[in-house]
């Protein structure tokens, strides 16, 4: 890509020239030159596309709102992105869990379980659920953060053998990533 410092022609310009030619500016103050788009009118949209396009839109929706979150404004501060480009990004990455540590829970109650969640932008909660070997569910709590990437869950009941740990992984748009260990 051609960068160009300090033209008289093309500072401070923005729009269409000739309805040929597309002039943008980003959040750095760069400009962007495109040639317009050109698009069939009789084109036909697959149901993967039609279901992106939709997803496009709600991830919109959601950053008009979002955008004046001071998270968001922190996270593009700095960068050529805007607090409205960091959200839509947000959007599209649920949160991750990568590892449950259980080696601190042996199934009394007291113990610590681990969870380490990572997110692009902030995991806002991470819940961790205890379940017996029917399925039934003995308790479900939240974790706290401890430190960085790791939250900590102090389980409240005794659980017999075959016990399982499922902690899932919130983040600001609301998606949820779930994990079973």
């Amino acid at each position: 890509m051609a960068k160009v410092r300090s033209n008289i022609i093309i500072d401070g310009i923005g729009g269409m020239l000739g309805n040929q030619l597309v002039f943008k500016r980003d959040k750095a103050g760069r400009t962007i030159l495109s040639v317009k788009p050109t698009f069939d009118e009789n084109r036909v949209f697959s149901a993967a596309q039609r279901a992106q396009q939709e997803a496009f839109r709600e991830a919109q929706l959601y950053a008009k709102a979002a955008k004046s979150d001071p998270v968001y404004a922190r996270k593009a501060a700095g960068t050529a992105r805007s607090a409205y480009n960091v959200a839509i990004a947000d959007w599209f990455h649920p949160p991750e869990i990568l590892e449950i540590d259980r080696s601190g829970w042996q199934g009394g109650p007291g113990q610590k379980v681990r969870v380490k969640a990572q997110d692009d932008v902030l995991v806002t909660q991470v819940t961790v659920t205890i379940t017996a070997a029917d399925g039934t569910v003995l308790e479900s709590g939240d974790a706290t953060q401890v430190d960085g990437l790791w939250w900590e869950y102090t389980s409240r009941t005794a659980a017999e053998a075959g016990a399982t740990l499922t902690a899932s992984a919130r983040d600001l748009p609301g998606h949820v990533a779930k994990r079973t260990g």
